[in-house]
């Protein structure tokens, strides 16, 4: 049995699609405004800024640390820093300050420095005498990771195959 209704309820529907997408259109409106929005926000740069200072400062300053794994030219050398401890203080600022390590009972002092926006880390230790170890440690790092309580570093502005993993107790 055939409906008789059915070409004319099909072209119903289709004559009350402009009725609908009138009575719609406000909604329509309004999630295209808020897509439009979303995509056009960015970060201001002083609050990324203030962000990575407290990152930096919650999770690195006034820290002990303690080589997870060093390596030079694919050498692994991290027994060399075995049962030694670091410390950035802020003392300074919160991008320069004090360094102290521990090694074998000794403390050593020196300084270290970043960036504004903490990508690169200045290792200086220097007093009393730098011991041959810390030569490895006394350059400019960049961060290749941070994914903490670990911070991966590499030299800073050259392809020098040196790894530097630092852990924080």
């Amino acid at each position: 049995m055939q409906q008789k209704n059915t070409p004319i309820s099909i072209l119903r529907k289709f004559e009350d699609m402009p009725s609908f997408v009138y009575k719609v259109r406000f909604v329509i409106a309004v999630i295209f405004a808020v897509l439009l929005l979303l995509t056009s926000c960015s970060k201001s740069p002083q609050n990324e800024t203030a962000l990575e200072e407290a990152l930096f400062t919650s999770n690195i300053l006034n820290r002990n640390f303690i080589v997870q794994f060093a390596s030079d030219s694919s050498l692994d050398i991290t027994s060399q820093y075995a049962n030694d401890t670091f410390v950035l203080k802020n003392d300074t600022s919160y991008y320069s300050g004090t360094i102290t390590a521990s090694k074998a009972g000794t403390i050593y002092t020196g300084t270290w420095s970043s960036n504004s926006d903490y990508s690169e880390l200045i290792i200086d230790i220097t007093n009393p005498t730098t011991p041959v170890e810390f030569n490895f440690l006394n350059i400019a790092w960049r961060f290749t990771k941070k994914d903490f309580p670990i911070m991966q570093l590499a030299p800073w502005g050259t392809t020098v195959p040196k790894v530097l993993y630092m852990e924080r107790l």
